[in-house]
């Protein structure tokens, strides 16, 4: 039997464990992150988690990766949500790993899996900076980071700069070739800031060429943006 990056055993059919995975225990996880997502802000939905957990089993597969770590962690990766203005942003990963550790351990999951998860929910952030040190880690910060690229990631973007009060672009310069980066005045530089960049730090080989893909769209996107500032006379 075929052992996973963190030594523990797999089974020899990868869809038959995701399936026994999601018969037993997929339910507890999505009714404890349901109950927190009453906190959450316009980008840390119920809708943003499925869709990690998506892009995590999608990854897990092509990664060969144990998703005994990886759809625990990628359900419960933002169940304490902290605002992105918040001066503790960056503690969010650290106590959504510890509320997860205490969650899972009252449902009885495996005990040998939950450092492993309590990793990958640490490593997830992207403010909190945390170098992943396991397969199964890497795969879960690859899933969240692709949620903020591609059309999914544009319109998230446009969310959370609404809810926090911030113009567009910058009406005197709205692309930042000739002016110093301000994503929390502009939503447009959070482009340049963050988002582009992702590709570049993504962890695994699945994770970067998807990643490239959807930048691709963001750029399609700021192109477009800038052709219609010009006819109309605003760039």
């Amino acid at each position: 039997m075929p052992a996973a990056s963190n030594g523990l055993p797999l089974p020899l059919d990868g869809s038959l464990m995701l399936a026994q995975l999601r018969l037993r225990w997929e339910l507890h996880f999505q009714e404890f992150v349901e109950r927190a997502a009453g906190s959450a802000d316009a980008a840390h939905d119920l809708e943003h988690i499925r869709r990690v957990v998506g892009n995590a089993i999608m990854l897990a597969e092509m990664e060969q990766a144990d998703l005994g770590v990886v759809l625990p962690a990628a359900w419960l990766h933002d169940c304490v949500v902290i605002a992105k203005d918040s001066p503790v942003r960056r503690q969010a990963s650290t106590l959504a790993a510890q509320a997860a550790e205490t969650f899972l351990r009252s449902i009885a999951y495996p005990e040998q899996y939950l450092p492993a998860i309590h990793h990958a929910i640490i490593a997830h952030s992207f403010a909190a900076n945390i170098t992943p040190r396991s397969l199964e880690a890497q795969v879960v910060q690859d899933a969240d980071r692709l949620d903020a690229l591609g059309a999914i990631g544009l319109a998230r973007c446009l969310m959370v700069g609404g809810v926090l009060g911030r113009r567009l672009y910058d009406p005197q310069a709205p692309f930042p070739a000739d002016r110093p980066l301000d994503d929390q005045r502009n939503t447009i530089d959070h482009f340049y800031v963050k988002l582009l960049q992702l590709p570049d730090h993504m962890q695994t080989r699945a994770g970067r060429a998807e990643a490239h893909t959807r930048a691709d769209f963001l750029r399609a996107f700021l192109a477009r943006l800038g052709h219609e500032l010009r006819l109309a006379g605003q760039w």
